[in-house]
């Protein structure tokens, strides 16, 4: 029995400790005015801080979904060039409080969320986008097409910079391959 409660125990903690996994980092404002539809389909990944679930994936894309529950439905791709193959995961989001705020509580993990904040968004065409986690160690640049024009980098840059990101540690994901799964 005592094993048991240890169990439980560790489980408790690690829920505790994620619950907090989902918080907006401080000193940063998600995006308000946020429309879901607008953001459905595909977003292929510019650049991003390096992360152990991402390390070494090129031509990474984030495709949103409605699911039946109100949610959201997130399949994220990748090409791995050592294994010589696409890698996948999918995942459920759900808005975290005012659906028009654009922040999310993201799982690909059974009952564990993770934040997933909008924090600049073009409210005019939602084709740009940047998006931390629950930490400043994570920060994605996604765009609707493969590429940023330069004007485009250069502004969203500008706001990660301004919203205190370290931009030297972005790593700019190739986008060289057409996933078969996205264009066949």
């Amino acid at each position: 029995m005592r094993a048991g409660r240890s169990a439980l125990q560790r489980l408790i903690w690690l829920v505790l400790l994620c619950a907090g996994c989902t918080g907006v980092p401080e000193g940063l404002e998600p995006v308000e005015g946020f429309e879901t539809d607008r953001y459905l389909g595909t977003w292929y990944e510019i650049a991003r801080f390096d992360h152990s679930f991402e390390r070494g994936l090129e031509d990474v894309s984030a495709t949103y979904s409605l699911r039946e529950d109100g949610g959201l439905r997130v399949r994220n791709r990748g090409y791995d060039p050592e294994q010589g193959e696409w890698q996948e995961a999918i995942g459920r989001a759900y808005p975290i409080g005012d659906p028009s705020v654009a922040s999310l509580k993201v799982s690909f993990f059974g009952p564990f969320y993770g934040g997933y904040h909008v924090i600049a968004l073009d409210l005019d065409r939602y084709d740009a986008a940047l998006v931390s986690g629950p930490t400043r160690e994570y920060l994605w640049i996604l765009a609707r097409e493969r590429s940023l024009d330069r004007e485009r980098r250069e502004a969203i840059i500008a706001s990660a910079l301004a919203a205190g990101f370290d931009v030297d540690q972005l790593i700019w994901v190739a986008q060289t391959r057409d996933d078969p799964e996205l264009h066949p």
